[in-house]
């Protein structure tokens, strides 16, 4: 479902925060849906079949690949926003 999603708009962002200081950081940019045996292959972790029965070769597995654009850094009730060249 959400793969779907991301093959029909591939606008994202991602959020990590530190919640001990009240700071964190988004990261705006796109995402990629790929399914080259190769990319596959490179994150494969041994036990992944618990999720992927059929293995790094089962149709329903894929791998995304965030590529971010910009970013705005949030701490201390301020933000700053940047551009990620």
């Amino acid at each position: 479902m959400r793969v779907a999603q991301f093959l029909e708009n591939d606008h994202s962002c991602i959020y990590f925060c530190d919640s001990r200081f009240f700071r964190g950081v988004m990261l705006k940019g796109d995402i990629e849906v790929l399914i080259d045996q190769a990319s596959k292959e490179m994150i494969w972790e041994e036990g992944d079949t618990m999720y992927y029965k059929e293995g790094v070769t089962d149709l329903d597995y894929c791998v995304l690949k965030f590529i971010a654009i910009s970013g705005r850094y949030y701490s201390n009730f301020k933000s700053e926003t940047f551009v990620i060249e």
